[in-house]
C-alpha cells in the first residue's frame, strides 16, 4: 500500500473498511459518506492523486460529507455492485445508498460541479 493511503486512517481518522460488516456498519451512520476505492497504486498512478484529493475536496465542501477507505478484500465486490469500475473512485452515499460517483482523477473544476450535483441527490 502507497504510504499516502494509511495516511488517510492515521492521520486522519478515517475508517478503513475491511469486509462487508465494517462497510454496511459504516454506511448506516447518519449523514453523507464518500468512500474511496483507491485501486492498485503500482499499476495506477492516480491511487495516489486522490488520496491527497479526496481530503481537500472534503475540505472545499466544509465537511459536508465524512470519507472512509476501501480495503482491498471489499474493493472488487464493491465496484461491481454499484458499477463504478474505474479506479481510483469516489462513491458517495446517503441513507446506506449510493447517490453518485465519480471515476478516475478530474479537473478541480469537474469536482465543483459534479460533487455539489451529487449532493443534492442525499435523501438525509
Amino acid at each position: 500500500m502507497h504510504p499516502l493511503l494509511p495516511r488517510l486512517t492515521t492521520d486522519l481518522g478515517w475508517p478503513y473498511l475491511e469486509n462487508a460488516v465494517d462497510l454496511a456498519t459504516y454506511l448506516e451512520r447518519p449523514g453523507l459518506h464518500c468512500l474511496l476505492i483507491p485501486g492498485d497504486p503500482a499499476r495506477n498512478l492516480e491511487t495516489c492523486d486522490a488520496a491527497v484529493v479526496l481530503p481537500e475536496l472534503r475540505m472545499a465542501f466544509q465537511n459536508a460529507f465524512d470519507c472512509a477507505l476501501v480495503g482491498d478484500a471489499i474493493e472488487a465486490g464493491l465496484r461491481e455492485t454499484h458499477n463504478v469500475l474505474k479506479t481510483p473512485s469516489f462513491l458517495f452515499f446517503s441513507e446506506g445508498r449510493m447517490i453518485g460517483a465519480i471515476a478516475r482523477i478530474r479537473d478541480w473544476d469537474d469536482y465543483m460541479a459534479r460533487i455539489p450535483h451529487i449532493l443534492g441527490l442525499a435523501t438525509v
